[in-house]
């Protein structure tokens, strides 16, 4: 019977030198751009004139061919049915109709929104003068755009009964800030604490790539709207994208958008965030950019520039927003 051959042992001469304290660290990937940057980026990015000569020549082009079917298509429908040609001829009438409101919509919006740049460079104009017959022409402007405002009718009274008493630009303007745009101030801060809380929360929870982008740019682009009716910019569909454009704009070329770590820690607390997960740092990160998009909305959209009073500190609206999700970080 042949023996079973038993464990073979092999001696090394030395102990290996590299040991576990002697392992390389491991290297962390890259982390990506926060959601709101590369929607940022994504919307500010300019088209290029080839991208507009293509979507013009598209949307004419779709447009003959829609116009000549629904020509041929009511002028057959007339000569084999006189009575569902008129139908059909009413039903495109009525459409033309709508998309002429739609139109008039669009062209009020812009108007408004023209107005309210108008005001604010005139105030501009005037507080660089030191003009007090300019500041007070602003004023008027001002009153007469916040005819309709019922919530407005206290503070339009006490700068009414108050501006005799003042006797330069800069004091004028700081008392139309003070009664008029002060409760309009509070509320677009309300709303982009809002917008800031809904898009951390989005980018803390959910674990899709796309989705934290989609929501924030679609939570922005909504704060910026809302921010602008606050202050009497009602916009419609391009309206609001313009708009968007134009601060998302103004906010990649000047590198604002950017956030830096004294920021997040004055916002999540010195040590926190070594402490939570990646999404969650993610999230404070782009709640404090959505706040950073709001402030510069508020720029934009306020009839007056942020002279006496002060603009809005992006730290405090991301605490105040924040506040609720993040309880646990002391500022």
């Amino acid at each position: 019977m042949a023996k079973k051959p038993g464990p073979v042992l092999i001696e090394l001469d030395e102990a290996p030198e590299v040991g576990p304290a002697e392992t390389p660290p491991v290297v962390e990937t890259a982390v990506h751009d926060p959601a709101m940057l590369r929607a940022a980026r994504l919307a500010a990015r300019p088209p290029s004139r080839l991208a507009r000569w293509f979507w013009a020549l598209l949307a004419s082009l779709l447009g003959l061919v829609v116009s000549v079917a629904a020509w041929d298509f009511g002028a057959g429908l007339l000569q084999r049915s006189p009575v569902l040609g008129g139908l059909a001829t009413g039903l495109a009438a009525l459409f033309g109709l709508v998309l002429l409101l739609i139109g008039l919509r669009e062209w009020a919006a812009f108007a408004r929104l023209r107005r309210i740049d108008v005001v604010h460079r005139a105030a501009e104009a005037a507080l660089a003068a030191g003009d007090l017959g300019a500041a007070r022409e602003v004023g008027a402007r001002l009153m007469r755009l916040y005819a309709d405002r019922d919530e407005l009718d206290w503070g339009r009274q006490r700068l009414q009964e108050r501006q005799a008493d003042v006797f330069d630009a800069d004091g004028y303007l700081a008392l139309a800030e003070a009664e008029l745009l002060a409760p309009l101030d509070a509320a677009a801060q309300a709303e982009v604490e809002a917008a800031a809380r809904q898009v951390a929360t989005v980018t803390a929870v959910v674990p899709l790539a796309l989705a934290d982008v989609a929501v924030a740019l679609t939570a922005n682009m909504r704060m910026i709207r809302r921010v602008a009716e606050v202050y009497g910019g009602r916009s419609g569909t391009l309206g609001s994208w313009r708009l968007t454009r134009s601060v998302l704009t103004h906010l990649v070329a000047t590198g604002a958008v950017a956030v830096g770590d004294d920021l997040i820690g004055s916002v999540a607390g010195g040590g926190v965030l070594s402490k939570i997960s990646r999404r969650f740092g993610e999230g404070v990160v782009n709640g404090a950019l959505t706040a950073r998009v709001g402030v510069a909305a508020m720029e934009v959209c306020r009839p007056l520039p942020f002279h006496a009073t002060a603009r809005p500190s992006v730290t405090g609206l991301v605490r105040r927003a924040l506040a609720g999700l993040f309880g646990g970080a002391k500022g």
